[in-house]
């Protein structure tokens, strides 16, 4: 019942969004509709710039429609219509912010792909500004009259903690120091009985996990929460199934382990149940929009820069002896092996005097740099400096082995030689940039540039991948750390 309760709540949200998005539709259609109308009152006293709006309404119908969808898919992929308890204000705004860019992006591309024309730039910018500006009214609303209502005792969720370990008194702390989640501790059940326990964390013992059935009948509880030992896990079987007959929510606390990194996150197969952790956290949908822009961004690249690919082809090929490009194996997603293209700037047969300037490394670690390599040529000098050697790892980057953006690829013989912890930069994508090659490349040492992928995974969002890619430009163009 619950269960059916929250989801007729979120759908109702939806359908409240969905009217505000509509209403702030219809109005931004006015507002264009009139704008002229300022500038006859000389209230902006210029030349008429904005023309009077020539389609009718009848015409923004069908993009009404879409704008509803993709406000209310992308607040719904956000998290937005998750339970509001345990969401702060700025966790609120800060869903509301990316739920605007990401309608925006998807907005006008649909509108540039569909040719849609009658929809002017003006209707476009008003209406997104006054649909966000109205939803983050609304929900600071709600977010304020829900709080308002938990101070007097109202709207709270009753629970029941099965569990007398320390995990079960950290959980009880944790509900205990955020009243405004509105969640309310009935009492305690015993998961080991024979233990002489009267109260956990000033909470009274209510009875045995046996007497689950009878706590049930007399107390008036929302939700059953279970925070036991792994050890007692086949202990509260029947406790569960007392909670499903009785039509009550249960709830099992999954911090089975101590992890440090990983995220937990539940998933199924054909209605199994699984409990998957994982170190690199990120939505389905976010990964799609990464690799769409991959594959967008790296295929406009390819065609724009296909003069000067051509062009240092030629160069290489004139001022050295030897192919244009550089061929080698690199280790991937998850230690997938696949081939990297760059531009040659070595001499030819460089690769067998390694041995000879090997006491010469500069960097550390597995990793072999040195500032003047002999074994570069002139023009291989100046294509390392700009990172023009990198341009033919667009093409690795629109076959799916790279992405613009992700820890640099590294060789197998260098992964053989990792320590344990720098292994994980190995769960994301390989990239062009990261946080290494804008926060100084080589001058970096090994272990650094090791903490510097680990860092970017542990933050990884497309707004991260968009700052790195802005800041990457400047560190190209004026070649900086690069040898």
């Amino acid at each position: 019942m619950l269960r059916e309760k929250e989801a007729v709540v979120r759908r109702a949200m939806v359908l409240f969004d969905g009217f505000i998005v509509s209403i702030t539709f219809v109005l931004a259609y006015i507002i264009r509709k009139y704008f002229h109308a300022f500038y006859k009152l000389d209230l902006i006293p210029s030349a008429k710039v904005v023309t009077p709006g020539a389609a009718s309404i009848n015409d923004y119908l069908v993009v009404l429609v879409i704008a509803v969808m993709l406000w209310c898919a992308m607040l719904y992929w956000n998290g937005m219509y998750r339970s509001m308890r345990t969401k702060t204000l700025l966790e609120i705004v800060w869903i509301i912010i990316k739920s605007t860019f990401l309608t925006t992006l998807a907005f006008g591309t649909i509108v540039f792909l569909f040719k849609l024309h009658f929809v002017s730039r003006v209707f476009f910018g008003i209406f997104i500004v006054v649909s966000a500006s109205t939803i983050l009214i609304e929900k600071i609303t709600i977010f304020s009259l829900i709080h308002a209502a938990r101070k007097r005792g109202h709207n709270f969720r009753r629970l029941l903690v099965v569990g007398t370990g320390r995990r079960a008194s950290q959980f009880i702390d944790k509900i205990k120091s955020h009243p405004e989640w509105g969640l309310k501790i009935l009492g305690v059940v015993n998961d080991e009985p024979g233990r002489d326990i009267k109260e956990i964390e000033d909470n009274e013992l209510l009875g045995n996990i046996d007497d689950i059935s009878q706590i049930l009948h007399r107390r008036a509880v929302d939700e059953v929460v279970f925070v036991v030992p792994r050890a007692r896990l086949n202990h509260i079987e029947e406790a569960v199934y007392a909670c499903e007959t009785e039509g009550v929510k249960a709830t099992l606390a999954i911090d089975l382990f101590e992890l440090k990194i990983a995220k937990s996150h539940l998933t199924e197969i054909d209605g199994i149940p699984l409990l998957t952790f994982e170190t690199t956290f990120a939505r389905e949908w976010q990964l799609f929009i990464k690799r769409a822009i991959d594959i967008v961004v790296s295929g406009a690249g390819i065609v724009i820069l296909g003069p000067i690919l051509l062009t240092v082809m030629i160069l290489i090929r004139l001022t050295s002896k030897g192919p244009a490009f550089f061929i080698q194996k690199r280790v991937g997603l998850n230690g997938r092996k696949f081939v990297l293209y760059k531009f040659r700037t070595m001499y030819k047969g460089a690769h067998k005097k390694l041995s000879e300037i090997e006491s010469l490394n500069e960097m550390g670690g597995p990793i072999f740099k040195i500032k003047n390599d002999p074994r570069i040529t002139p023009l291989g000098r100046f294509l390392r400096k700009f990172s023009i050697d990198e341009m033919p790892q667009l093409f690795n980057v629109l076959l799916g082995h790279m992405g613009l953006v992700g820890p640099r690829p590294p060789l197998p013989k260098e992964v053989a030689l990792y320590k344990t912890w720098q292994r994980r930069r190995l769960s994301m994508r390989p990239g062009l940039t990261c946080l290494w090659q804008i926060s100084g490349r080589n001058k970096i040492d090994f272990n650094e540039w090791m903490k510097l992928d680990l860092e970017y995974l542990d933050n990884w969002s497309l707004w991260l991948d968009f700052k790195i890619l802005i800041k990457t430009i400047p560190v190209v163009l004026f070649g900086i750390g690069a040898y």
